[in-house]
């Protein structure tokens, strides 16, 4: 693998249709941008309309010749993935790249319209419902992916009550909870490939993490506790720590591109800490490569969703 990896280092994609999830801004516009400029028809699916359209004209500024469309997609609504997934089915035989971007982070303890804590269900049961609706298309695809965009957060937390996965009896903290949705983000992209290969299908699922990447992502936290303090110690670690976001997006791009990419593979940056640098295979905590809880994760979001598959 070259060290200086870009996407323009990609197979085309010509032929190919993309969906990538909070493709609005930060990383999933850069995704989004990115699969275009290779080729790739891509489905930007996003919770903000006007943002998406916006997001939309950048990469069509970027890449005049860009296929793109908007299609509405909120994670936090199960009955929006949903219908997200009847449209997609109802306009195209079929998913090559289901790029799993979108995400909350640190945020006060809210819950999503179906009652789930919002970071666990917009980062993790959002993506696990979207992905099994989704997989009759991929399965229709002759080689399709599925990237689970997860974090260094994964390394922060003890592991996750499977018995409590929305914090109703556990006391809330919200970095601690941030870290458990990522971990569920590696267990879920590691268990999905592993059923997918028992099932003799040709679909693979691999995961891959930005470093720290300067994005809007940071904000949202900060901006709904009304945090000057918060908002402040963002922008320093963004000015100090973070690489861009076109840079943070270029693991998830190799994962979803690249020929010797194999299903259960992570990718990161190469820098120091994987905290910035170009995409190649990285490490992640025991915990994420465990079977146990991964199979039980698997039950307890097949249940909580509604949504069952491979099972």
């Amino acid at each position: 693998m070259s060290t200086k990896w870009g996407i323009q280092d990609a197979p085309p994609l010509k032929g190919k249709r993309a969906v990538v999830t909070g493709a609005n801004s930060g990383l999933g516009l850069e995704t989004a941008a990115g699969l275009a400029a290779a080729g790739a028809a891509v489905v930007m699916a996003c919770r903000d309309a006007a943002k998406a359209a916006a997001a939309a004209d950048e990469v069509r500024r970027r890449t005049p010749q860009a296929q793109l469309e908007v299609m509405s997609l909120d994670l936090a609504d199960l009955a929006s993935v949903r219908k997200f997934a009847q449209d997609y089915a109802a306009q195209y035989a079929q998913l090559d790249i289901l790029c799993n971007n979108a995400g909350v982070m640190a945020l006060p303890f809210t819950k999503t319209r179906d009652g789930f804590e919002m970071q666990m269900g917009t980062n993790h049961l959002g993506h696990f419902a979207l992905t099994g609706l989704l997989l009759p298309r991929l399965q229709a695809a002759p080689a399709a992916r599925v990237v689970v965009v997860a974090s260094l957060a994964h390394r922060w937390t003890r592991g996750l009550n499977l018995d409590d996965l929305n914090f109703e009896r556990t006391p809330y903290r919200k970095w601690d909870a941030y870290g458990k949705t990522k971990l569920a983000n590696l267990l879920f992209a590691f268990e999905l490939d592993r059923r997918l290969k028992q099932a003799g299908s040709t679909v693979i699922a691999v995961a891959a993490h930005p470093g720290y990447a300067s994005t809007n992502l940071q904000f949202v936290g900060p901006a709904m506790e009304r945090s000057a303090f918060g908002r402040l110690t963002m922008q320093l670690g963004n000015a100090l720590f973070g690489q861009p976001a076109a840079m943070g997006a270029l693991p998830t791009l190799y994962a979803a591109t690249m020929p010797e990419v194999r299903g259960g593979d992570y990718y990161g940056p190469d820098g120091f800490q994987e905290l910035r640098g170009h995409p190649k295979k990285v490490g992640c905590s025991p915990a994420a490569r465990d079977l146990q809880t991964a199979a039980r994760l698997w039950t307890v979001s097949e249940r909580l969703t509604g949504v069952r598959y491979l099972s």
